[in-house]
């Protein structure tokens, strides 16, 4: 016997949500700009992490996700530029992104995407991957051009852990 059903309405929290502001094109290129800085990250690719960032851009690395200072910041090119090399003191990087959430509101957005970050270092006993856990809460707006870039990235650890590999 075939059962009819009836689609039940879904209470969705509008936190978190897409804009239906957001076209699919938005999409794609806001989520261009973290692939941007995970492959500039993870091969030391000074020009291909900075096409991410405005000019003027700002990044705060926070410690813990919750906390209310950051225990860095670097802005502008110059001091965004130096993030690869210093990357180099681990063997290995590979920035594994996820989820994604944007909001769009004309030539300005901001958004949430989820990065595992894993830093392998090797000594003569094997290797050691230092995991972290990663929301980056980013606000974005369009350069003279047109194109999105990263006006501010906070850098927010939700949990970190080690692992011998």
């Amino acid at each position: 016997m075939l059962r009819q059903t009836v689609p039940v309405p879904l209470a969705i929290p509008t936190v978190g949500r897409m804009s239906p502001a957001a076209t699919a094109e938005d999409v794609a290129e806001l989520r261009a700009l973290a692939e941007s800085y995970a492959h500039g990250a993870d091969r030391g690719d000074r020009d291909a992490f900075l096409s991410a960032f405005h000019p003027d851009a700002r990044l705060l690395v926070f410690t813990n996700s919750d906390d209310d200072e950051p225990r860095g910041v670097r802005e502008g090119h110059e001091a965004l530029g130096a993030i690869p090399d210093m990357l180099r003191r681990y063997d290995k990087t590979f920035h594994f992104l996820g989820n994604h959430r944007y909001s769009v509101d004309g030539d300005t957005a901001s958004g949430e995407v989820y990065c595992m970050a894993h830093h392998m270092t090797t000594d003569i006993h094997g290797a050691t991957d230092f995991i972290m856990l990663i929301r980056y809460l980013d606000s974005y707006r369009r350069d003279p051009g047109g194109a999105w870039r990263i006006a501010e990235r906070e850098v927010r650890p939700d949990w970190t852990e080690s692992r011998r590999c």
